[in-house]
């Protein structure tokens, strides 16, 4: 039986990997994005690959829990259930001290990061209880998530960090229902997130050394994401991929393998 996939923040990087990886899969997705215009590319790229019928695009802001709500009943219309939800949406701040950010930017990080997690788990998890079958939502980690600290990420990396706790509190919290709840870890990945981060084109410069030691294309991390969420059936599970023995590997290899994400 093909699974009903929810996928948030699915119209660029890697939650648009995961659609059309999803896709490639015969499952069935409901993506979403901030504006209509976002989810209409995005549809419009998609059903030029895939059949129309087995994809939805809904505009929704991850903070507002009216309209994941919506997303939600939009999904249940179109499809009779939802199996997995994905909770990908997620934005940056630009490398700075948190001093030096913009109240309203730091807001929108914290909105859509923290708030966004915590009601689309509610909207989920409350929806899938209902079902028969139940269902397993998924978190997603980044930069920060391990405890980590890098100057400039203080917004972003310590909204991840509370996701880390918050994937632990659900998987207490859902034990003994049919639902369950993991996260995904997919480690560093080239998207327009990295340089769009930088006030100084020369500070990501110096940056990219490690970026293409350490990370990879969206089209690389996302096939091994979808088919490790398909095969699991354990509430809790972590699913990463840029594990600390690849970590180690691609250090002592760096100096031979020389990998340019960014050409």
């Amino acid at each position: 039986m093909s699974k009903i996939v929810v996928i948030t923040g699915g119209t660029r990087g890697i939650g648009f990997g995961l659609v059309r990886e999803f896709l490639k899969r015969e499952c069935k997705v409901i993506f979403c994005g901030r504006s209509q215009s976002s989810v209409d590319k995005a549809l419009a790229q998609f059903t030029t690959e895939f059949d129309a019928a087995n994809v939805l695009g809904v505009p929704c802001d991850v903070s507002n829990g009216d309209q994941l709500q919506a997303l939600w009943d939009a999904g249940v219309k179109r499809f009779g259930r939802i199996d997995i939800w994905i909770n990908n949406a997620g934005i940056g701040n630009r490398m700075r001290p948190v001093w030096k950010i913009d109240n309203a930017d730091l807001r929108d990080v914290i909105d859509t990061n923290l708030t966004g997690s915590m009601l689309s788990a509610g909207v989920a998890i409350r929806g899938m209880l209902t079902q028969p079958d139940g269902g397993h939502f998924y978190l997603m980690e980044g930069f920060g998530s391990s405890g980590s600290v890098r100057v400039g990420m203080t917004p972003y990396g310590a909204t991840k960090y509370a996701v880390r706790y918050l994937s632990k509190a659900l998987t207490a919290e859902v034990k003994g229902t049919n639902v369950k709840a993991s996260v995904l870890s997919p480690g560093i990945v080239a998207t327009d997130f990295l340089p769009d981060g930088y006030d100084n084109p020369a500070d990501f410069e110096k940056a990219k050394r490690i970026f293409n030691i350490l990370g990879d294309k969206v089209e690389t991390v996302t096939p091994f994401l979808t088919e490790k969420v398909l095969a699991n059936d354990k509430s809790g599970a972590r699913i990463e991929w840029l594990t600390t023995p690849k970590v180690l590997l691609r250090f002592l290899t760096a100096s031979f393998n020389k990998r340019d994400l960014f050409s």
